[in-house]
């Protein structure tokens, strides 16, 4: 069973700059691709970004696309989610998520497809 902890969530006003945090308890870490979600008030979960086990390969919600950064860092078990030029249509609650074994790269994309889940962290953006 894999924990996940997502940290770096707040407040900041529109136009300014987040850095999510998620760390994994567990040591198979860099076997899991990793995933960035979101949920805002009333409605549904949806794909923000995605990196492969080895980080070689990301995936992002076409909206995102040069606006979020995701990276990972297996030697501290830790995926980031970095989000510049941020706006009041961002916030919603981030989760990160674990995919052991992407058949292919749709799998990113699904969230039905992951198979552990973070406990979320706010994201505030103030117009």
């Amino acid at each position: 069973q894999v924990q996940l902890v997502e940290s770096g969530g707040g407040l900041v006003q529109a136009g300014g700059s987040l850095r999510l945090s998620c760390a994994a308890s567990q040591h198979t870490f860099s076997n899991y691709a990793m995933g960035w979600f979101r949920q805002a008030p009333g409605k549904a979960r949806e794909f923000v970004a995605a990196i492969s086990w080895g980080g070689d390969s990301t995936y992002y919600v076409d909206s995102m696309k040069g606006r979020f950064t995701i990276s990972r860092d297996n030697a501290k078990k830790t995926v980031y989610l970095q989000m510049n030029s941020l706006n009041p249509e961002h916030t919603a609650v981030y989760y990160c998520a674990g995919l052991r074994i992407p058949r292919s790269s749709r799998d990113y994309y699904d969230r039905g497809s992951y198979d552990y889940w973070g406990q979320g962290t706010q994201v505030t953006v103030s117009s």
